[in-house]
């Protein structure tokens, strides 16, 4: 028998392990040794990251969050949760593009284990900060509003699906960056986010894919090395309050 790992796709649980070649995020070579970073490429993710933990403290972003909260409320009328499944929506998409016939840059077992590497980095990231910034929810249920994980689960696949497709056409990483925008707007339209903790989701997201990428080959050599088959099935799964995606792969 083969080894068998669970990976558990949950905003609330923390997932598994992943490449990149190309010029946008991170460029490699033949030897580990030369692996380097293009940095200009990490401008976006870490001041997105910067202005969410600037945020925590600054009062002049705090009075944006609450102007912008104060706006967002002025035209509610019902809350939509289409957020608990369109944060999943993005990377789900490289999945169903594939089964579609359109060949990304990835196999699925590359890709897979990119995506895992990804969601381990972006998981342990969001929980470990949200069980030490003691920031309080707009809506005031609890005190684990930063950052949100809903928003770095959909920027996450976003960058997995402008990777992945960019160069078949540009146009499938901008509609995965749509969704996730729209995923963040979401999660504040429904009083569960302030805007710092979207903007810092969505930097953590994108940053966690960019170095999933940049660690695959490395990964990819020294855990995968000899497995050439990778097989897997995705399920839903809900525990009476928390939606997330089971993964259970056999390599």
């Amino acid at each position: 028998m083969g080894k068998k790992i669970l990976i558990l796709f949950s905003l609330w649980t923390i997932s598994t392990f992943g490449q990149d070649k190309s010029a946008d995020s991170i460029t490699t070579r033949v030897t580990d040794r030369n692996i380097k970073f293009k940095y200009e490429a990490l401008i976006i993710p870490t001041t997105l990251i910067a202005y969410g933990v600037i945020g925590l403290e600054s009062h002049t972003l705090k009075d944006i969050n609450s102007d912008t909260k104060d706006e967002i409320n002025e035209h509610i009328d019902n809350k939509f949760t289409i957020d608990d499944f369109s944060q999943y929506s993005t990377f789900l998409s490289v999945y169903a593009l594939n089964a579609a016939g359109i060949k990304g840059k990835n196999n699925f077992k590359d890709r897979t284990i990119i995506l895992g590497t990804a969601y381990l980095i972006m998981g342990t990231t969001v929980n470990i900060i949200k069980h030490t910034s003691n920031e309080m929810r707009p809506d005031g249920t609890s005190n684990n509003s930063f950052p949100s994980g809903h928003t770095a689960t959909a920027f996450m696949g976003a960058e997995f699906l402008y990777q992945e497709y960019k160069d078949v056409s540009v146009w499938y990483g901008v509609a995965g960056y749509v969704v996730a925008a729209g995923t963040g707007f979401f999660r504040m339209y429904n009083d569960r986010h302030w805007f710092s903790d979207v903007a810092a989701g969505a930097g953590i997201g994108i940053l966690s894919t960019k170095i999933a990428y940049w660690v695959h080959p490395l990964i990819k050599k020294t855990i995968f090395k000899k497995k050439e088959n990778l097989n897997g099935v995705i399920m839903p799964i809900y525990n009476g309050k928390q939606y997330g995606l089971g993964m259970s792969m056999s390599f």
